[in-house]
């Protein structure tokens, strides 16, 4: 047994004793417990590591989620940041954990994205496993062949991700533009109005909405969703846009007892008449991307200057419009003309938070419009 080693004393009391054993017994356990607690530190940050890296994953596999239902190009997925992620974990698990959010989900085996484009994706998908040079992995080809035997159909289905939960799921056709018109699909105005709209609910709570050119209807169910309005008027002009609609509004519960009053009517912006504007008294009239068409500028402006005139008994009435500026001069002249009816309008610039998948590069502009 070693011997402890004290300083040589003439006199060493029992309390200059006890202080001195202390202080050496406190040095000795530090020394025994430093590997201790680097391992201990060393665990702490791997444990961060792990959480940062399961944090990028889910961020990751939310992106997929949300651009697979919304039927966006493959060339806007983050294929970077997801060969990233299979790099820190297990590459088939990950895929599984795809599969299940896209292909397998059960939004999927209701309503799906078209067969064409899970096709592809699910192609792209194979590719970049066969890339990590893991085994085959047989859910990916188990969920393409479900599709290769499904039927392509000429309505395919997109769905929006709502932050508070549960999805908005459009019918809409392939092509762009079909039956003639364009309001078969969904355009970016109406997406980003439909943000403006999640992050602004008081301009809509309790009050009367009219919208113009309501289209496949997206924007106009996510107030219904999320806002909670008194009642709320789905309009547009074409036969076959309105048929598409009445479902969309169906297939998304707006008909169900709890919600705000619901309608959707055919409207003629040149053909409509006062009293049937003076009937629907709305409080707050919205619209997306009806700003395109030269020809029907002064139509529309003057339906908004009309609309505008409508004594509302509550609050003065608020027009709020969502534009994707492709034509700066037809634009332009829209701005021009609504001056001239005396209607002025403020450029709604707070941002909004980003919500659901679309082109970010177009210029989008908001304006309200009122007296």
């Amino acid at each position: 047994m070693s011997k402890l080693y004290f300083p040589r004393c003439t006199r060493v009391g029992s309390t200059a004793l006890w202080d001195i054993l202390s202080r050496r017994a406190l040095v000795f356990l530090r020394i025994l417990q430093f590997p201790q607690k680097i391992r201990g530190k060393m665990s702490d940050r791997g444990k961060q590591g792990d959480n940062v890296h399961d944090a990028a994953k889910k961020n990751i596999l939310a992106e997929f989620q949300a651009l697979f239902f919304a039927m966006r190009s493959l060339s806007s997925y983050p294929w970077h940041s997801f060969e990233r992620a299979l790099q820190r974990a297990d590459s088939s698990q990950i895929f599984v954990e795809l599969l299940e959010r896209t292909c397998l989900h059960p939004v999927c085996q209701k309503k799906p994205p078209s067969a064409k484009y899970r096709r592809r994706f699910l192609t792209e998908l194979i590719k970049r496993h066969e890339a990590t040079a893991s085994e085959p992995l047989d859910e990916l080809y188990d969920a393409l062949a479900v599709v290769l035997a499904s039927e392509e159909q000429c309505v395919c289905y997109k769905s929006y991700f709502l932050p508070a939960g549960g999805a908005i799921t459009l019918a809409e056709n392939e092509a762009t533009i079909s039956e003639g018109t364009t309001g078969m699909v969904t355009w970016e105005a109406a997406l980003y109005l439909a943000e403006w709209a999640l992050g602004n609910p008081q301009a809509f709570q309790h009050r009367v909405v009219l919208e113009l050119g309501s289209g496949m209807g997206l924007a106009g169910v996510a107030v219904c969703r999320s806002c909670h309005p008194k009642r709320y008027t789905f309009s547009d002009c074409h036969p076959g846009v309105l048929r598409r609609l009445r479902d969309n509004v169906k297939l998304n519960g707006l008909e169900d007892p709890g919600g705000p009053r619901v309608a959707v009517e055919e409207l003629d912006w040149g053909a409509v008449a006062d009293e049937r504007l003076r009937d629907l008294r709305p409080d707050t009239v919205i619209a997306a991307d009806v700003v395109y068409d030269p020809d029907v500028i002064d139509t529309l402006v003057s339906l908004l200057r009309r609309l505008l005139a409508i004594p509302v008994l509550t609050r003065p009435s608020d027009i709020y419009i969502a534009s994707a500026v492709r034509n700066p001069d037809t634009y332009a002249y829209f701005r021009r003309q609504c001056g001239k009816v005396g209607l002025r309008h403020q450029v709604l610039t707070e941002p909004v938070a980003r919500i659901f998948p679309y082109n970010r590069t177009s210029a989008i502009e908001m304006i309200r419009l009122h007296l």
